[in-house]
Formats: C-alpha cells, sequence, structure tokens
C-alpha cells in the first residue's frame, strides 16, 4: 500500500477561500475512488493532508486526472510551497510522525 503525505502552504490567509474550493471539487472526487482512508488538518495559511491506497497506480490515477490535476494547474497562483511524500505504508501515521517525514524526506515545489 502507498501513502502520499502533502501540504501547502498558501501565499496569504486570503487565498484560504481558493484553496477550500478546490478542496472540496477534490474531495467529491476522492470520494469515488477506492482510497482506504484519507486525514485533514490546517489552519492558518498551512494545510496537510493523507491519503492511503491499494496502490501507486490508484494514486496516480487519482492525482493525474479530474479535480486534483485542475487544482494542480491552479496551484502557483495560491500556493508558496508545497510539500509532497509518497511511500509504502499499511496505515496513515499521526500528525507529529507524518510532518517530520514530510520535513524530512519531502519533495518541495516553491512558486
Amino acid at each position: 500500500m502507498k501513502i502520499t503525505i502533502t501540504s501547502i502552504e498558501l501565499k496569504g490567509p486570503f487565498k484560504f477561500f481558493a484553496l477550500s474550493f478546490q478542496a472540496l471539487q477534490i474531495l467529491k472526487q476522492l470520494k469515488t475512488t477506492n482510497c482506504k482512508d484519507f486525514k485533514k488538518r490546517g489552519i492558518w495559511t498551512t494545510h496537510y493532508t493523507m491519503t492511503l491506497w491499494n496502490s501507486e497506480e490508484e494514486l496516480k490515477s487519482f492525482a493525474q486526472s479530474g479535480a486534483h490535476l485542475e487544482a494542480m494547474k491552479k496551484a502557483k497562483k495560491i500556493a508558496k510551497e508545497i510539500k509532497t511524500l509518497t511511500m509504502d505504508a499499511t496505515e496513515l501515521p499521526n500528525w507529529k510522525t507524518a510532518i517530520q517525514l514530510l520535513n524530512e524526506k519531502g519533495k518541495s515545489y516553491t512558486y
């Protein structure tokens, strides 16, 4: 199984509204998949998600289609930085561990 841990740091607090709209669309898409588990959290300008997938193929199919793909195309308008980490796991870690892993091993995209 694969997990993906992601963080997004917004350019400013007013970008939260654009993020919320995109997140709603992505959650609708996520509900149509075989995603095994999902967690989210965020405050002010920093937000995190974690997803658990049966396979890398399912994960890539989700990430490269629909609302998620559209949100990624628009990311530079609202984000200062996005970090992501995909790794093997059988369950989602706790938030403290997830954020530590993301900061140590994640790939960073800055805009």
